[in-house]
């Protein structure tokens, strides 16, 4: 089932360190089936407070996000981002297609 990386992230410091980031996390997300789905687009806030950029990866299973995130190649480029930018990331498993609101009802 499809999971995805969510990550809310805050006061980043745009210097020579993220942009290595950036240059380089394609080729971590590639060997686990990772892609973009939001990175930093326009967020319209409808109910309480959500500030800093929202980026979204999708993989194929969690165990597929999970391999990635604890990868040796992620985790070489990782502190790149943490030493510039404070954040949230989480893994969360997706639902199936035609998933509705009552089937968490059991």
């Amino acid at each position: 089932m499809t999971a995805y990386a969510i990550a809310r992230l805050q006061d980043v410091t745009m210097g020579p360190e993220i942009i290595e980031y950036l240059k380089k996390i394609d080729a971590t997300l590639a060997p686990y089936g990772g892609r973009y789905l939001i990175h930093g687009g326009t967020t319209q806030v409808l109910e309480g407070s959500w500030q800093g950029d929202t980026i979204m990866l999708g993989f194929p299973s969690l165990d597929q996000a999970q391999s990635w995130y604890c990868s040796e190649a992620y985790r070489r480029i990782l502190p790149l981002r943490t030493a510039n930018a404070v954040g949230d990331v989480i893994l969360v498993e997706g639902v199936e297609e035609g998933h509705r609101g009552v089937d968490i009802l059991g």
